[in-house]
């Protein structure tokens, strides 16, 4: 978990900060008032949030899931991207910390862009597929508990159209994922899905080192 690109020196970062272009005011708001939280650490950083409104803009979705929302730094960035009939399903268990996010979606104006379900998000993503949402999604931010990365990747893989995008974050878990010494279920959650992620033919992939580690999945 980082809230920054964790392996970079600070004035290197500070630096990548200055040169990036500055964030909408919504959100610095929402990352100011999550840096307060005990687990601020959850959130990503405005270099994350930056690339996923780009990859949004740049495959053109107009549908849009994300599974875990946390104060909702994430949700706001893609929904910003997206166009004004754009929608994004947000998926939480908390109330609490969702709530966090709130006030600064509508201070975007674009908290009816934003449909918030909260429910454990295995289930949400099984109603969807219900609903008959399969292949109706063009981009996917996968930011939730660890152990259950597997489940949640095959299921918004069924969720995505072919050519829909997957952004898969925290896959380098604090360099946790290369330490043989370390076997607790996240890490092992998280390395178990890299390894099927390298050689997946349903997908073209990129891992990128921004923030903790993000995997691009392209569906074939």
């Amino acid at each position: 978990m980082s809230n920054r690109t964790n392996h970079l020196p600070e004035d290197l970062y500070a630096y990548l900060l200055r040169i990036s272009r500055e964030e909408h005011p919504a959100l610095r708001g929402l990352r100011e008032a999550t840096a307060s939280l005990p687990d601020a650490n959850m959130q990503i950083g405005p270099e994350q949030g930056r690339l996923l409104a780009l990859l949004v803009e740049l495959i053109g979705a107009r549908r849009a899931l994300e599974v875990g929302t946390f104060t909702g730094y994430s949700a706001l960035a893609v929904a910003l991207a997206l166009p004004e009939d754009g929608r994004l399903v947000a998926c939480d268990v908390s109330e609490e910390w969702t709530s966090v996010g709130r006030r600064f979606w509508a201070e975007a104006g674009v908290e009816g862009r934003i449909e918030l379900r909260l429910a454990p998000a295995e289930e949400t993503l099984r109603k969807l597929l219900d609903e008959g949402a399969r292949d109706s999604f063009d981009f996917a931010f996968i930011d939730a508990d660890k152990p259950n990365y597997g489940v949640y990747f095959e299921l918004v893989l069924e969720l995505v159209r072919p050519g829909g995008l997957i952004a898969v974050d925290n896959v380098l878990w604090e360099g946790k994922v290369s330490d043989p010494a370390v076997n607790d279920a996240e890490t092992a959650a998280i390395r178990a899905l890299n390894a099927a992620l390298r050689d997946d033919a349903r997908v073209s992939t990129s891992v990128v080192p921004i923030g903790d580690g993000l995997t691009l999945a392209l569906k074939r």
